[in-house]
């Protein structure tokens, strides 16, 4: 999943607002039916595998870029996916989005650009010979609902076009899993620039509850007078119960400018 509002003392406040909405949407959303989590968040790369057919997940998460020039980020966002039909799953992300440059005292917050995407599948693992991944797509569009001016929105719509493969194997419910591939980001605007993002995450489920997980990515140049970079992120998602599951990671780059990432998130499946 990638987010184009890029993920100080903001912590406090705008931390204690988003635990307070999660808390409101639990109350709310208990006693759905539910699936387990799958794989994407808490990671920027994401996977084949759509939500099961009727069935569908609501994530409430933050996410916060700490880089040389500020910080910049989610708090919170939105995330809702339903699947339709079989091997399809629709996608929509609704983020208060929140920018705070080194060189200013405010901090600005406003709603950030809406993400739309569907989900298809067209390769099963195993499918086509034995060992074979499961092959997917997940095309974006982000639009420019976010206020340029003030940093929360981009001003211009954005689109992804993505392949992305995963494999599992193992005994069951101590599974490894492997996903990842890219894609290609249309990123028009003054200064900007059409790039490319790679990533892979390795993923192991170490208990019935808890799963861990590292990533590696690559993203090239976006914006002229910028540099590409590549990040690391190391994650973990742990159920609750069958409906009700926390996402982390954090990580940095290992080439580039961002000093800190993070992801932060509960998500209910049903």
């Amino acid at each position: 999943m990638e987010l184009s509002t890029s993920p100080r003392q903001t912590g406090s406040f705008l931390a204690g607002r988003c635990f307070t909405i999660i808390a409101a949407v639990a109350v709310i959303c208990i006693g759905l039916p539910s699936q387990r989590a799958t794989a994407g968040p808490p990671f920027i790369t994401d996977d084949p595998e759509p939500v099961e057919t009727g069935h569908g997940e609501l994530y409430l998460s933050t996410i916060d870029n700490w880089a040389r020039d500020g910080v910049s980020g989610t708090l919170p966002h939105v995330e809702f996916n339903y699947g339709p039909i079989e091997n399809m799953q629709l996608h929509v992300l609704a983020p208060m989005a929140y920018d705070r440059p080194n060189v200013a005292d405010n901090l600005k917050y406003g709603y950030g650009d809406t993400e739309f995407g569907i989900k298809y599948r067209f390769i099963q693992e195993d499918q086509l010979f034995p060992g074979c991944p499961q092959v997917g797509t997940f095309p974006l569009v982000e639009f420019p609902t976010g206020d340029r001016n003030n940093g929360t929105g981009t001003g211009r719509a954005q689109f992804f076009l993505p392949v992305w493969m995963q494999k599992s194997w193992g005994e069951e419910n101590r599974q490894w899993t492997v996903y990842g591939g890219g894609g290609y980001w249309f990123n028009p605007g003054a200064g900007n620039l059409n790039y490319g993002f790679v990533g892979v995450v390795l993923q192991k489920q170490l208990t019935d509850k808890l799963a861990v997980g590292g990533e590696l990515n690559h993203s090239t140049v976006s914006a002229r007078g910028q540099k590409d970079h590549t990040g690391l992120n190391l994650g973990c998602i742990y159920d609750f119960t069958e409906h009700w599951h926390a996402l982390l990671s954090v990580g940095r780059d290992i080439h580039g400018s961002e000093l800190l990432t993070s992801y932060a998130g509960i998500q209910l499946t049903f």
